[in-house]
């Protein structure tokens, strides 16, 4: 980024004395008036030269000269910053609840499609974190290990589906392997999403006892229970094809507000795409990456072509007085 200023600004005021002795002249000369009579007009033809109207040519190059000379004085100097940035990432696993009942549609088209698509917008506005996938319901898996590159891992959240792994809600395994995917960072935050729609009935880790071990490796957990209150249409499978039932929404709040306590996180409740949608705009605003900035300064010095110019001007000027354009009395 480059930038100009001068250092005697205050010596620009001088520039106006040209443009007063401009001024000046204009109205002196539109003051003399003169006539003189003449038979023939022929006589005055060598009057209208090219040296004639040439004749103030000089006179111009000193008024230019003086300004050239008057910016060079003032000292105008050219300013280069650039910056340099150095960015630490937060490290990121999100822990998704795959079971069966995230497929009930109170969230459109369900939950576990709503959760996805929300998830994989948070993703792209990271580009400065390593971020990663893990899936549970009865047992729990890595998806995709933390990776700066997002589109693989984008690519690969569109492939979760419930079913992939045996059925149930092991919310203490999945946030163990998140735990686990975490415990070697570096990263100066680290941080699990963990999102449910259920109560904690497979699994031989215990939620709670998860929350213990994250918090030992100085990892954040930000829980989410999705799903509204009371009942919710899930669809069934029958000879006659899919059958909507309503069925009772069940989420253990209490261990997932345990949960985010223990971690020093926080717990949300998403009734609706909206919600949800808000909940990874609150996260994304807790959880910044730190990005320190150094500015550099380089000024040089730019009244040199100015003073030549200045004296280049005088020069063409001089010549021309005793040359071209010389006045003999």
């Amino acid at each position: 980024m480059n930038n100009f200023s001068f250092v005697n600004s205050e010596l620009l005021i001088l520039l106006i004395i040209p443009i007063i002795i401009l001024i000046w002249n204009h109205i002196k000369k539109s003051k003399i008036k003169s006539s003189i009579e003449f038979s023939n007009t022929e006589s005055l033809q060598s009057l209208t030269s090219v040296k004639t109207k040439l004749k103030n040519i000089p006179y111009y190059l000193k008024l230019v000269a003086f300004s050239l000379l008057v910016i060079a004085i003032a000292r105008p100097q050219s300013s280069t910053k650039w910056e340099e940035s150095t960015t630490e990432g937060i490290d990121i696993i999100i822990s998704m609840d795959i079971s069966g009942s995230m497929l009930a549609e109170d969230l459109k088209p369900n939950r576990l499609e709503s959760s996805k698509n929300v998830a994989m917008s948070f993703i792209s506005k990271r580009i400065n974190d390593r971020i990663g996938l893990t899936i549970f319901s009865g047992e729990s898996f890595t998806q995709c290990p933390l990776t700066t590159d997002h589109n693989v891992l984008i690519n690969l959240f569109k492939d979760v589906k419930s079913g992939m792994i045996e059925d149930g809600t092991a919310i203490g395994m999945g946030l163990a392997n998140a735990v686990n995917r975490l415990k070697e960072s570096n990263a100066i935050s680290k941080v699990v999403i963990l999102l449910t729609d259920g109560v904690n009935n497979s699994g031989t880790i215990a939620p709670l006892t998860a929350a213990e071990i994250a918090k030992k490796f100085g990892i954040r957990v930000y829980t989410i229970g999705i799903g509204s209150e009371g009942f919710a249409p899930y669809p069934f499978q029958t000879p006659f094809g899919i059958q909507y039932q309503d069925v009772e929404v069940k989420i253990d709040e209490k261990t997932l507000q345990d949960i985010a306590t223990i971690t020093d996180g926080k717990y949300f409740r998403a009734k609706n795409n909206s919600t949800l949608k808000k909940i990874y705009e609150d996260i994304d605003l807790l959880e910044k990456s730190k990005i320190e900035t150094i500015e550099f300064n380089n000024k040089s010095e730019e009244f040199l072509p100015f003073g030549i110019a200045s004296l280049c001007f005088l020069i063409v000027a001089f010549l021309l007085n005793i040359t071209y354009l010389k006045r003999i009395p």
